[in-house]
């Protein structure tokens, strides 16, 4: 099978043949139709993610597919079954890692994995959906969708006419945007150093943008008559922007950390008194949002049925998998949204 693979720390991806090995218990073998790139991906290249002892390595983590054959144990999914592929744990054993054969060599990688034909996966990485499931959707709920709704529900309990500040404007950021309009946030602010990506978060549904190259964010807030918010998302993991951000929390204010700053940074929290004010101020740190898989990738595939969760327009580049480091170059230089690979 064709495959992404990196092979070496800060390094453009290899597409090349890999060879699948005979599954063991609690793994399924997959048939990729669509992944979905996550700008996780630029950190794990980077070796940001404790990943660079173990390349050579597959890549990916958010995916739509259909299962091919399933190994010893597996009773979750079944031979044909349409799958979400995600990174979160749900229903199902948790398997060994996966193995490989790549150049002659057998590899290790992740317990689930996107960019490749095929995919060797555990079972508790897989949650079946109606076969009329668009991959879009799938692809989307494997991390990006799911991750921004659960930040904005589970981790932050967004409450409506609570003012929602997401930093960042990539897929994620777009995402967020996008739920926490469902959620009845208002106003929604979106910051990001791009000015081109003013009308497109304005489109998702946020009601004022600050581009921060350019602007100073507590100024214009300002200028809008804010001068704090309830909740504030950060999806970029910049230590200048978390600094920024963290004292225009209001006296009820919950900051989440979904980007993660790079290893041994240190952010500082500047005139600190300010988080005793009001109620008590929270900083948290999510793990996808605590998504849940099994039980709320059913209630989002309602959500999609009902009309209230649109994906395709989060969706602006669609490449194929020989394509895969012009589609990581768009997302470095914030020239895109979310980008899906179309096996």
């Amino acid at each position: 099978m064709k495959a992404a693979v990196l092979e070496t720390i800060n390094t453009p991806l290899v597409v090349a043949e890999v060879g699948l090995t005979p599954l063991v218990r609690g793994q399924v073998l997959v048939k990729v139709l669509m992944s979905g790139i996550c700008g996780s991906q630029l950190q794990e290249i980077a070796g940001h993610k404790g990943n660079a002892k173990f390349v050579p390595h597959l890549m990916g983590h958010e995916g739509a597919g259909t299962v091919m054959e399933v190994g010893e144990g597996v009773t979750h999914v079944k031979p044909g079954d349409k799958v979400v592929m995600h990174w979160r744990k749900g229903l199902g054993i948790e398997s060994d890692f996966p193995t490989y054969i790549y150049k002659g060599k057998k590899i290790q990688s992740g317990k689930v994995t996107t960019f490749s034909e095929y995919s060797i996966v555990s079972e508790n990485r897989l949650t079946p959906v109606p076969h009329d499931t668009p991959d879009e959707l799938c692809a989307l709920l494997g991390c990006s969708l799911s991750t921004a709704l659960g930040a904005i529900n589970a981790e932050a309990r967004v409450m409506k006419g609570e003012r929602v500040m997401i930093v960042g404007a990539g897929g994620l950021g777009a995402n967020l945007v996008k739920a926490a309009k469902l959620a009845g946030a208002a106003p929604i602010i979106s910051v990001d150093i791009y000015d081109h990506k003013r009308d497109q978060m304005k489109g998702f549904g946020a009601d004022i943008y600050i581009n921060s190259a350019t602007e100073d964010i507590a100024e214009t807030l300002a200028s809008h008559g804010l001068h704090d918010v309830d909740v504030i998302i950060d999806t970029s993991g910049a230590k200048k922007a978390i600094e920024a951000t963290l004292p225009l929390l209001s006296g009820k204010g919950r900051f989440i950390l979904l980007g993660q700053p790079k290893p041994g940074e240190t952010i500082e929290i500047k005139d600190a008194l300010h988080l005793f004010g009001g109620e008590g101020k929270s900083i948290k740190a999510t793990q996808g949002g605590q998504f849940k898989p099994h039980e709320e990738i059913p209630e989002y595939l309602k959500l999609h049925t009902s009309g209230a969760l649109a994906v395709q327009d989060l969706i602006t580049h669609r490449v194929k998998l020989d394509e895969v480091n012009e589609a990581i170059d768009l997302l470095r230089k914030g020239q895109a949204s979310r980008i899906v690979i179309v096996m």
